[in-house]
């Protein structure tokens, strides 16, 4: 029943093409490139058209940017010389004119800088996941001492293996058995959010010692890569990143939406008053759901909005 679905849907898809093709003169992507706002919308429908077509010209396209994506070589002088061959690529098996068209040629490549640009980021999160934290690593062990003299910068961690750690909401003396699930990509999440947006990251810990609604704070930082990863990898996150990124994806952007994650997520927590920690996992899968009917709407934009309470 679903192969009919969809040989049926296919077979009316095509013939819709065909006709606007004929009435209008452009093929479906010149007429998203022309008819869709920028950002979201536009890229989305660029996206879906292009692993959509039946073209084999088009299928190879698509695979090699893949393959070129995945193995992070869309960077650099490399990136602008991929990036003008798979638009050319494009305007050939498409018969369109450039000087006619240049507008389509800006729009264009715009897409296709996005579209692989999120799929090499998806390689270079899962490449900094991988990476241990390794106490004997002098550059692992100099964030992590910088994690601490951020978040507590009035008061000095004795020594390296402490229960000092607990303070920021690691569970026991030596933080790094607890990035074990995230690797190095959990650690530099939390130093990213606590020094690029210190007064929200210092918000946010001083919740997270409430007497009442407190919470592990590094733990629940901790869980939020693993939150931030998953919206990425599955492809709900693109909304945030095709509205935000004005050039290829990078890293650091990434670190950005886990720090309006993390500090969304802390207002949300208290808004939901817990009885105690044992509420925090349906929490977190009611937030992440709230985040995903979010991401839903191809206009939203994430900003980190910070307000002062009296919790």
């Amino acid at each position: 029943m679903f192969n009919l679905w969809w040989v049926l849907t296919s077979y009316v898809r095509s013939i819709v093409k065909w006709f606007l093709r004929k009435t209008t003169g452009l093929c479906e992507l010149q007429r998203i490139c022309y008819g869709e706002v920028s950002g979201a919308p536009r890229i989305l429908a660029v996206e879906s058209s292009l692993n959509l077509s039946k073209s084999p010209q088009l299928k190879k396209l698509v695979s090699h940017l893949n393959d070129i994506s995945d193995n992070l070589r869309l960077k650099g002088s490399n990136e602008r010389d991929i990036l003008k061959g798979a638009v050319s690529t494009v305007l050939l098996v498409k018969k369109i004119n450039p000087h006619i068209h240049f507008q389509f040629v800006k729009n264009f490549g715009k897409c296709i800088e996005q579209i692989w640009g999120y799929r090499q980021l998806i390689a270079e999160i899962e490449s900094l996941r991988t990476v241990k934290f390794d106490s004997e690593n002098p550059d692992h062990e100099q964030k992590l001492l910088e994690l601490w003299d951020t978040l507590m910068p009035d008061e000095k961690l004795d020594n390296r293996i402490s229960k000092q750690w607990q303070d920021i909401g690691f569970q026991g003396e030596d933080p790094k058995t607890d990035f074990r699930g995230m690797g190095l990509l959990g650690l530099e999440n939390l130093l990213f959010f606590a020094t690029e947006y210190k007064s929200a990251a210092q918000h946010v810990l001083s919740h997270s010692h409430h007497p009442v609604y407190g919470y592990c704070f590094a733990i629940v930082g901790i869980n939020l890569t693993s939150m931030a990863l998953q919206l990425v990898r599955n492809g709900d996150a693109k909304t945030y990143f095709y509205n935000t990124s004005k050039c290829l994806p990078s890293i650091r952007l990434f670190h950005q939406f886990y720090s309006y994650l993390f500090y969304e997520f802390d207002r949300y927590w208290l808004e939901c008053k817990p009885a105690d920690i044992m509420e925090f996992s349906s929490i977190k899968v009611r937030f992440e759901n709230n985040i995903r009917t979010s991401l839903m709407d191809p206009n939203s934009v994430f900003k980190i909005n910070i307000w002062i309470d009296t919790v």
